[in-house]
């Protein structure tokens, strides 16, 4: 410990204001700056002068109540007031990272009808169970799950035998953001011959499949 940071250590336990903290501050500094110019170990001078806890008692013992109260008034505020910044923060970071939704029509990134064309043909390939074009056009975490056992495992769980694709119904679209991603998102309910099933597609800003899910 330097004579800076025994001083700086002294002032953070006065309870004083600022103006008359800097003072003490600065005393401290010239007395020990002279004392060490005339030849004293800076060692021996803080066994002479005392601890910190010691040198900070003796200030308080002579600090008004009126004082001091004011000083642990304004410390309450200080830390009340650092506590708001943080919740602050913390909520924006949470609001940035949570998804958001926009309309499709505004966006910068995606067309309302390249998308919609891209549902189509989607699941177009699902009927017809073309997962090798699907895996081409979807991203890594996707392929692995773009398969005839699993995906014959998705349709099971809805019907046995869907039967032929009779018809596609409303297409409804959306831009979804998380952060920095941006993704397109459709859902829409096709009816086969035995079924009727509602498909939620996700597609990254390169088109690519980002998101299956079938219910």
């Amino acid at each position: 410990m330097d004579e800076r940071q025994y001083v700086n250590a002294i002032a953070r336990r006065i309870k004083c204001n600022g103006k008359k903290k800097k003072e003490i501050k600065r005393q401290l500094l010239t007395d020990i700056t002279m004392r060490t110019e005339q030849g004293e170990d800076f060692q021996e001078i803080i066994s002479q002068m005392g601890t910190v806890k010691e040198i900070a008692d003796g200030f308080n013992d002579n600090i008004s109540e009126k004082e001091i109260k004011q000083y642990i008034r304004n410390r309450v505020i200080k830390i009340a007031l650092s506590a708001i910044v943080v919740i602050i923060i913390l909520a924006l970071i949470l609001y940035w990272m949570l998804p958001k939704s926009f309309s499709i029509e505004q966006s910068k990134y995606f067309d309302k009808e390249q998308v919609e064309d891209a549902m189509r043909t989607t699941i177009e390939l699902l009927d017809v169970q073309d997962y090798a074009t699907i895996q081409e056009n979807a991203i890594p975490k996707m392929q692995s799950v773009l398969n005839q056992e699993t995906m014959e495992n998705v349709r099971k769980q809805i019907a046995e035998d869907w039967g032929q694709r009779e018809s596609f119904g409303v297409l409804y679209t959306m831009e979804l953001v998380q952060g920095n991603e941006h993704f397109a998102v459709g859902e829409v309910t096709v009816s086969y011959e035995n079924a009727t099933v509602t498909y939620r597609l996700t597609y990254d800003r390169e088109m690519q499949l980002a998101g299956l899910f079938i219910r």
